[in-house]
């Protein structure tokens, strides 16, 4: 199933349902999602697979040495902390776990 927005596309697998509550929750979360998108376009004044294509520029490492391991958060670049800033959320942390060695 493919559903279209103005600039954005929203691509969905099919899925059989048999029960009228699997049925009934999947549409609720596909408006949800849809839902979702609008205010993000809304708020950045961009298209979602813009908003998509920047965010899935960060990435998470995982580095181990001596003293242990820890998972790192890519810097964010500016317009990847622009786009935060217009959805009021916070800069994500660096250090995403930090796992000392025994």
């Amino acid at each position: 199933m493919r559903l279209a927005r103005h600039e954005s596309v929203l691509d969905l697998r099919p899925v059989y349902h048999r029960l009228e509550e699997h049925i009934r929750a999947h549409v609720i979360l596909c408006w949800l999602t849809l839902l979702l998108v609008r205010i993000a376009e809304t708020r950045t004044g961009t298209a979602w697979l813009a908003i998509r294509r920047e965010l899935d520029r960060l990435h998470i490492g995982t580095f181990a040495g001596p003293a242990g391991t820890f998972r790192r958060l890519t810097y964010p670049t500016k317009s990847q902390r622009d786009l935060l800033t217009r959805h009021s959320a916070p800069t994500p942390k660096q250090i995403i776990e930090l796992t000392p060695t025994p």
